[in-house]
């Protein structure tokens, strides 16, 4: 069975930094590409990273361009997302989907980690 447990989400105010982690397993994590999806309240899921399988290629949505990096250990099969200079637009609900289909089709899908930018 397929699983992606997200976690490090919390509270942090303007120009904090949170890392958040994804535990996967239930299949071959180095043989697929990941991402982190997130969503507001009230809003659409938003794309917000991509890593391609063996971690040498990343890319960005233009809104969190230079702030986050996602990164991954293969090795560990976890997952993650620095996220520094955090602004409270960049509050959500943030997801590990697993790629399906390069770029943006996703077949699995965590629980989510809630990150709350609050003064």
């Amino acid at each position: 069975e397929v699983q992606l447990v997200e976690s490090g989400g919390g509270m942090v105010q303007p120009g904090g930094s949170l890392r958040l982690s994804c535990a996967a397993s239930g299949f071959t994590f180095s043989s697929y590409d990941m991402s982190w999806v997130r969503q507001a309240p009230g809003k659409g899921p938003e794309w917000v990273a991509a890593i391609k399988l063996g971690g040498s290629s990343t890319y960005y949505a233009d809104s969190v361009k230079g702030r986050f990096t996602i990164s991954r250990d293969n090795a560990k099969n976890t997952l993650y997302l620095q996220m520094n200079s955090l602004k409270p637009e960049d509050t959500a609900l943030y997801y590990c989907p697993r790629v399906g289909g390069w770029p943006t089709f996703f077949d699995y899908w965590g629980q989510g980690t809630q990150v709350t930018v609050s003064s």
